[in-house]
């Protein structure tokens, strides 16, 4: 009788365990970019890279490290068990030397490059500006993908003019081929250039063009501009800001988006950073 309830025991703890893995949200690894430790790598790019394992980060979105080639940080990275599927290209690099950002990227072992801005004057984000990106992200990312790269561009909030019935956002990703342009949704900036509903939105109306994520909280009663800044004391740990997180990664996961990466903007990352891995532990 005992064997038999410790079987039924046993079984109703695997079940529990089944049912709490199936109710998980967020079941990415837990990967984070590099630039949350932009104060940290002047001061030594191993002790950084022992900061970011020791959190538990076994993915890193990042470009490598002052003083170290690109071998020699990959080699930093594999050591502690920590690979890089994403690296980051400049727009300049794209429009004008594509093949070099592909040999970046296997050097590095990245299956994903993403590009974070679009050049424009001062804060006046065109109509004319978002025209010579889609041209470029067409070109350049249909050399890429001929590579065995996938192109991303992160939105950064300017591009949120609205343009027809939609956005400035809208037109680059409608005007861009799915074969050869994904995106890259950075939840604050979607949320301070579009509102807070901005990221359920996109991910609703352009399902499988989002492959990557940009896991990163807005204030509580910050109303964002169209400017693509903010002061760093807006980016907060993730779960005490705007996002609706639940049906943000809810969306994500039916829409295909396959890495997600902390990004932390604030002068306390140290701080910040452990409380949105808590959060994202619990969701």
């Amino acid at each position: 009788m005992k064997k038999q309830v410790l079987i039924i025991l046993s079984i109703l703890l695997i079940s529990g365990a089944d049912l709490l893995a199936q109710k998980k949200l967020y079941t990415w690894p837990l990967g984070v970019q590099g630039y949350t430790f932009r104060n940290h790598f002047p001061n030594g790019v191993e002790k950084t890279l022992d900061i970011i394992k020791d959190m538990g980060f076994t993915e890193l979105e990042g470009g490598g490290a002052k003083g170290f080639t690109l071998e020699e940080y990959k080699k930093l990275c594999d050591d502690r068990s920590i690979s890089i599927p994403s690296t980051g290209c400049g727009f300049e690099q794209l429009e004008k030397d594509p093949m070099q950002i592909v040999k970046n990227a296997k050097t590095l072992g990245s299956k994903f490059v993403m590009c974070a801005w679009i050049p424009h004057k001062g804060n006046d984000f065109t109509f004319e500006d978002a025209q010579k990106a889609v041209k470029v992200f067409n070109e350049a990312g249909k050399i890429l993908k001929e590579n065995g790269i996938t192109f991303c561009y992160h939105d950064h909030g300017y591009e949120f003019h609205p343009h027809d019935k939609g956005t400035y956002l809208d037109y680059i990703i409608q005007n861009t081929n799915p074969d050869y342009v994904s995106f890259e949704m950075d939840v604050l900036w979607t949320m301070h250039g579009g509102g807070a509903d901005m990221p359920i939105t996109l991910l609703k109306r352009y399902p499988n063009r989002f492959k990557l994520m940009h896991v990163k909280d807005l204030r509580k009663g910050v109303v964002g501009d169209l400017t693509g800044h903010t002061p760093a004391e807006n980016d907060v740990p993730v779960g005490t800001g705007q996002g609706n997180w639940k049906k943000i990664f809810k969306l994500a996961k039916k829409g295909g988006v396959e890495h997600c990466f902390i990004e932390d903007e604030s002068d306390k990352e140290l701080v910040n950073v452990p409380l949105s891995i808590k959060f994202l532990n619990g969701i």
